[in-house]
Formats: C-alpha cells, structure tokens, sequence
C-alpha cells in the first residue's frame, strides 16, 4: 500500500505542539499600510487551530 501524501500547504501553515495545533493569524501578509498598529499587534502572535477545524487538519497532515 503506497504512503499517504501529506497536503504541501497544510504542512507549512500548521504545527503539532503538546496541547494542539498551531496557527498564524491571517490577515498579515501585505498591505499593511493602511492596518492600524493596533490591529496587527493584535494578529501577531499564534493561536490553536479550532476543536472543529481540527479533524480536517489532521486529514491533512497524517504525519503531523
């Protein structure tokens, strides 16, 4: 039986950790110029992927 192929940009958005997966915030990639500093101080960290969202994730990312 051939290996599963893990989905390529799953695999760079997404990261196991302990408690979960981790995620970035969207929303900060370009055009920052007209985003207050409030606003992208706010999206700057990282946060968990959502108990719903997680099973497909996972779908995703056999090997995670």
């Amino acid at each position: 039986m051939p290996k599963m192929k893990s989905n390529s940009g799953a695999s760079k958005r997404f990261k196991r950790t302990a408690n979960g997966i981790k995620r970035k915030s969207a929303f900060k990639s370009h055009i920052l110029t007209k985003m207050t500093t409030k606003r992208k101080r706010h999206l700057r960290g990282v946060s968990q992927v959502n108990a719903s969202d997680r099973p497909l994730v996972e779908r995703m990312l056999p090997y995670l």
